[in-house]
């Protein structure tokens, strides 16, 4: 269980890079668009971090 953890954390990562490619390409020609996909991946990182320390509680315990 330990192991798919640490991939979903790493897809997070993945989705956000994603996303944030998505806000470059689009950010002239549909700004709004960029702006939720702006948020998405500040979530993704959020969630990234997030997965990651709640992991290293879990191992400690």
């Amino acid at each position: 269980m330990n192991k798919f953890s640490k991939i979903i954390a790493w897809a997070y990562l993945v989705v956000g890079i994603v996303f944030l490619v998505e806000v470059f390409t689009n950010w002239n020609t549909d700004r709004q668009k960029s702006y939720v996909s702006l948020f998405m991946a500040a979530l993704a990182f959020f969630m990234f971090v997030f997965k990651r320390k709640f992991r290293s509680k879990q191992t400690e315990k």
